[in-house]
């Protein structure tokens, strides 16, 4: 079969390998769409190292059909519809029982421990099955949505960090696929004004399309002016940073009003480091978190957000390409003219 092998950073090409088979309690799933990640970026670039095997196949955004049901295998058959939520968490760590399975000490990943996406075929493990990691979707489910449903999961964690709800006044920085989908969500969770900070046009009116009350490109627009404007010269209730740039953390804390929120979603570039003026957050009382993967609960309420038909994935995917193209799949992400790049086989 083919996938796209890395077996180093800056060195990753498709390439013939084997075809997995399902063995005892195990699946294989004939993958119909992947959607590469920021995170896959930063592996791929080897920006990001931690967990990673060399060689091995990356991608944790996938969605396909069950082709083989291996031994002892309950509740699945071929021909099923499936997403995979890579994260598998131990169940029995210090995070975990302390409910944080979304920061598991021991966890286990698909795309990381085990081979992902980004083939023909996935062989999906006997602890995923058990561990309720792999969710049918009903037909009328795109594969594209499908293979969404767990960076919306991410996003589900993040909006229940930031707790916006009702009448709030949210600013999400960067309209890439992910502040998407934390506008959607914050519109779903009540908000009565999403305001989206994101210096690229494309971007700004998919979000206006997607909803989003007020959009401002930054570098021709006052945001803080318009943040003032909006808020009676208060401030935004919530602040989601869905871009991970540290220059721009200390001058988007400034947007916060007294009390307010703000949490720092994306990955952030390099270290992470950040000059912050503590005193904004000190007088103003700012709660400031992040955010990190998703809980299986997580999970399913992103999947039976799109089995309900709550909220608009397709939208976000912007560009398809081959197994056979990836490179050129990479650069296109890299250049930031689309959104969500999906790759089939």
């Amino acid at each position: 079969m083919r996938a796209v092998v890395l077996n180093a950073p800056n060195d990753f090409s498709p390439a013939d390998v084997p075809r997995p088979a399902a063995g005892p309690g195990e699946l294989l799933l004939e993958m119909k769409k992947a959607a590469i990640c920021g995170t896959d970026m930063r592996i791929l670039a080897g920006t990001k190292t931690k967990g990673v095997r060399y060689p091995s196949v990356i991608g944790h955004e996938m969605c396909g059909v069950i082709s083989e049901v291996g031994e002892n295998v309950t509740g699945f058959q071929v021909g099923d519809k499936a997403s995979i939520a890579n994260v598998i968490p131990c169940g029995s760590c210090p995070a975990c029982l302390e409910g944080r399975e979304n920061a598991c000490m021991n966890r286990k990943a698909i795309g990381y421990e085990f081979d992902g996406g980004f083939a023909e075929y996935v062989l999906i493990p006997e602890i995923a099955i058990t561990s309720g990691n792999v969710i049918k979707l009903p037909e009328e489910v795109s594969f594209t949505a499908g293979a969404l449903i767990e960076p919306l999961a991410c996003c589900i964690r993040g909006l229940k960090n930031a707790g916006t709800g009702f009448n709030d006044t949210v600013l999400i920085v960067g309209a890439g696929p992910i502040g998407l989908m934390h506008m959607q969500l914050s519109k779903i969770s009540g908000a009565k004004q999403v305001i989206i900070s994101e210096p690229n046009e494309m971007r700004r009116q998919i979000a206006l399309e997607l909803g989003a009350d007020k959009v401002v490109d930054p570098t021709a627009e006052d945001l803080e002016k318009i943040v003032k404007d909006a808020t009676g010269g208060m401030g935004v209730d919530i602040i989601i940073m869905a871009i991970g740039v540290p220059a721009l953390v200390n001058s988007t804390l400034k947007l916060c009003k007294k009390g307010g929120t703000v949490n720092l979603f994306a990955g952030f570039a390099g270290t992470g480091e950040s000059t912050i003026e503590v005193n904004t957050i000190h007088y103003n009382e700012i709660n400031m978190n992040g955010s990190t993967a998703y809980k299986r609960k997580d999970y399913l309420e992103a999947a039976d957000m799109v089995i309900g038909g709550r909220i608009n994935l397709d939208k976000i995917a912007t560009h398809t390409f081959k197994i056979d193209e990836f490179w050129e799949a990479y650069e296109l992400c890299k250049s930031g003219k689309g959104l969500k790049v999906m790759i089939e086989p």
